[in-house]
């Protein structure tokens, strides 16, 4: 491994980004709310990224991102970066499905066993899953092999978080902790001085697990949430294991509820947090936590860029979130080939984009913060 330079993602995809909202940053491309009745979405609906809908709205903002600067100019396949084979190959096959479109999809983490990948060939779309970043040298070549070459007629579409910034199984560990930091200082700050740093830590841990995912639906809003109410004292942590173990509760919904209908006995200014929580989450909000979100994107820009460029590079993937030289090279290399580039995050806008206050003192949306960049 080896350090580059400082820069952003934002060399390489610009503004052609869009987070959770699916608002893009891009002004010239048209925000969720304008696109809704041009393909048949309910209102109110913000489609999560494996869902069919929010393949229809990235296939729209695609070809109303290749009309800007080459408007007779179809898009007529996709390659697709990404590290997750579940979450970011559902989105392939679904954004491929809704395009018509043929595609390529590079799934990417970084295990010290020997070097290899396995293609998957499916219905919709072909998979090339690589156990090292370097692999995607290899997958260019097997693009063009498989004729679809990196061209005008391409869109690619590049995961942001843990593919361009902290790659997973090199890097993505320092966006975890950003989050959980996040969630303390959020619990933290409310609790006050009834915070107990070691329960918390202990119900976080027990709760982020696959077997408690029915429950808090694998949503870091719920979980801090139910973390500040534990700590509250409202509830204990091995009772509420035991209820959501015996099915007796189900689901965040219903714990929300049975926190509202016992609203009164929270201290006052609790009992303002949870009314908040409480009144996004019946409107559909994902995201209804918003003091948490607001301390996650500055404990992430927190941890972006801020070592010194002598930093030794085992430091650097250790501490700071880092952009992957890999991805930044290949995405560079496509775009001079005349490829249509675009960024998706699922990380929510509020997590991702500064306040009004916070941007008057100059910081930028994740996509925009400068950091390290380190590759092979």
């Amino acid at each position: 491994m080896k350090i580059y330079d400082r820069t952003s993602v934002y060399e390489f995809l610009g503004d052609l980004v869009v987070y959770r909202n699916l608002v893009p940053a891009d002004p010239r491309l048209p925000p969720l709310a304008e696109i809704r009745p041009q393909i048949g979405l309910p209102q109110g609906l913000i489609p999560r990224k494996s869902a069919p809908e929010y393949a229809q709205v990235i296939v729209h903002l695609l070809r109303q991102a290749r009309a800007l600067d080459a408007p007779s100019t179809p898009l007529e396949r996709l390659i697709y970066l990404g590290d997750t084979r579940l979450n970011d190959g559902t989105a392939f096959t679904n954004i491929c499905r809704a395009g018509d479109w043929p595609g390529l999809a590079f799934i990417g983490t970084e295990k010290p066993e020997p070097a290899q990948a396995e293609i998957v060939r499916q219905e919709v779309g072909t998979l090339y899953l690589a156990n090292r970043w370097a692999a995607l040298a290899d997958f260019e070549r097997f693009c063009r092999e498989q004729g679809c070459p990196p061209d005008e007629r391409t869109a690619v579409i590049v995961d942001l978080d843990k593919t361009a910034l902290g790659a997973r199984g090199r890097n993505d560990h320092v966006i975890d902790r950003a989050r959980v930091e996040a969630v303390r200082r959020t619990v933290g700050g409310l609790l006050g001085d009834d915070f107990d740093p070691q329960s918390f830590q202990v119900a976080y841990n027990r709760l982020n697990q696959p077997e408690f995912h029915p429950f808090t639906a694998d949503n870091q809003d719920y979980l801090a949430y139910i973390c500040l109410i534990l700590g509250s004292g409202l509830y204990s942590l091995e009772p509420l294991v035991e209820e959501v173990r015996a099915g007796r509760m189900r689901s965040f919904a219903q714990f929300i509820a049975e926190v509202e209908s016992r609203a009164d006995e929270l201290p006052t200014h609790l009992r303002h947090i949870h009314s908040s929580v409480y009144a996004l989450a019946q409107q559909g909000d994902p995201t209804p936590f918003k003091a948490f979100r607001y301390n996650e994107y500055q404990t992430t820009v927190g941890r972006m860029g801020y070592l010194e460029d002598s930093t030794p590079v085992e430091r650097l993937l250790r501490e700071e979130i880092v952009i992957t030289q890999e991805v930044r090279e290949i995405a560079l290399h496509w775009r001079e080939q005349g490829a249509l580039l675009f960024g998706l995050s699922d990380k929510p806008d509020e997590a991702s984009v500064p306040t009004e206050d916070l941007a008057s003192q100059g910081y930028e949306a994740i996509h925009r913060t400068e950091t390290h960049a380190v590759g092979g």
